[in-house]
């Protein structure tokens, strides 16, 4: 209302007060809508609750002479093409290479094959990446997880030593200290944190 009117006062014809006037509206709209976007892109999701021993009701075998590294994720969750490049710059990057799985989320009721995306088929790819589909999300439940892109490490005698995400937003790659805390743990043993929020979808929906 002020702005209209300051654009009333000002004496300009009224063809061009319509036009100002609604310029105005719609950068208020666009700034609107950016901040809400921005909100929502920094806004983590549920951390796990990830026991602090490997689970021994896992059907996962963890490796005994390195560290396992473990990828819950939706098969549909556009976030988690983020967090699958990074997976793929911290393997690159380290010497010391875990036994690695994805898991991805296969909700009851679901047909065979629902779960293998593009995403699936992504993670596929990595080089000695073991993708698994977690039906009912059985895993996903053992480990604590309730979002997509949650990583866990666990070392060699299957302690926890990291727990959270690695990707710094939603759907955003670059350094973040998810990636550079496995990064280190990976390479030199410790890093300077051993936990990060995780940015993704929901693993399960409500009541489930």
């Amino acid at each position: 209302m002020l702005a209209q009117g300051l654009l009333l006062a000002s004496g300009l014809p009224f063809r061009k007060l319509i036009l100002y006037g609604t310029a105005l509206v719609w950068f208020g709209t666009a700034g609107t809508g950016l901040w809400a976007l921005m909100a929502y892109e920094n806004r983590p999701g549920a951390s796990a609750t990830a026991p602090q021993r490997w689970p021994v009701q896992s059907r996962l075998a963890r490796a005994a002479d390195r560290p396992t590294l473990v990828l819950l994720a939706h098969p549909q969750c556009p976030c988690t093409r983020a967090s699958l490049g990074e997976l793929a710059e911290i393997l690159a990057r380290t010497g010391n290479r875990p036994k690695t799985y994805v898991l991805f989320l296969r909700p009851a009721g679901f047909a065979d094959g629902w779960e293998k995306s593009d995403l699936w088929q992504s993670a596929a790819r990595l080089p000695g990446v073991t993708v698994v589909r977690d039906d009912e999300g059985r895993e996903a439940r053992r480990f604590g997880a309730a979002t997509s892109g949650q990583t866990l490490l666990y070392d060699a005698g299957g302690a926890l030593v990291f727990s959270g995400g690695i990707t710094g937003a939603r759907g955003q790659m670059g350094a973040n200290a998810g990636q550079m805390a496995l990064i280190n743990l990976l390479g030199r043993g410790d890093a300077d944190r051993r936990g990060t929020s995780v940015f993704g979808c929901p693993l399960f929906s409500k009541g489930t």
